[in-house]
């Protein structure tokens, strides 16, 4: 069941409450935070994204730092389970590892890659950030390396990566790879994706 939010219309003539379905209003100010940042995406933009006024965001979201927190969070979450759902499909360290790249690379692609990343964004907007909010992304950062790193290890167990491998190094410069993977996105599409895998994949030799 859609989770909705009554907010008044700007216009006192039409004074009804109005519902909005909540989780497609955040997928919409998403859009204008991936493509434009925190500081520079406005209220007009955003309202115009969400097909709300700047009074009914307001109301419903108190202001635009905290309808981007609402919108961090979604970010992360609908982001974790898709990639999850795919790493599920797969066993090994090894083949998590390279099924995770690929989700990389799918994300950078076309329409989406052009959008951004918001983790990768708001991490290039770090120093302008307010203390908590850079706290924030700052963490979810270093939760995606921690995560390499736990790809690793598990991969080590298996015996799909080297023991040899110092796996907190190699998590860091995987999650390098990545989040510039996204960068590039944000231009054009990453050229001969199978051989850059295969290219990343040796580091676990």
């Amino acid at each position: 069941m859609p989770k909705t939010l009554t907010t008044e219309a700007k216009s006192r003539e039409r004074g009804r409450p109005r519902e909005f379905d909540i989780d497609q209003a955040l997928d919409k100010a998403m859009i204008v935070f991936r493509q434009k940042g925190f500081h520079a995406a406005s209220m007009h933009d955003l309202g115009d994204a969400m097909g709300l006024t700047a009074g009914s965001i307001y109301k419903a979201f108190k202001d635009k730092r905290s309808l981007f927190l609402n919108v961090f969070e979604r970010y992360l979450s609908v982001r974790n389970a898709d990639l999850r759902q795919r790493l599920s499909r797969v066993t090994t360290g090894r083949e998590k590892l390279a099924e995770l790249l690929q989700f990389y690379l799918d994300s950078a692609r076309a329409v989406e890659g052009r959008t951004g990343c918001l983790v990768v964004g708001s991490a290039i907007e770090l120093q302008v950030l307010d203390d908590d909010l850079s706290q924030l992304v700052s963490e979810a950062v270093m939760r995606n390396k921690n995560f390499l790193a736990s790809l690793l290890r598990l991969g080590q167990e298996d015996g799909s990566v080297s023991q040899k491998l110092d796996t907190d190094t190699a998590a860091g410069l995987i999650l390098c790879i990545a989040f510039g993977m996204r960068v590039v996105g944000k231009i054009a599409d990453v050229k001969d994706e199978p051989e850059t895998i295969k290219l990343v994949m040796k580091l676990l030799d």
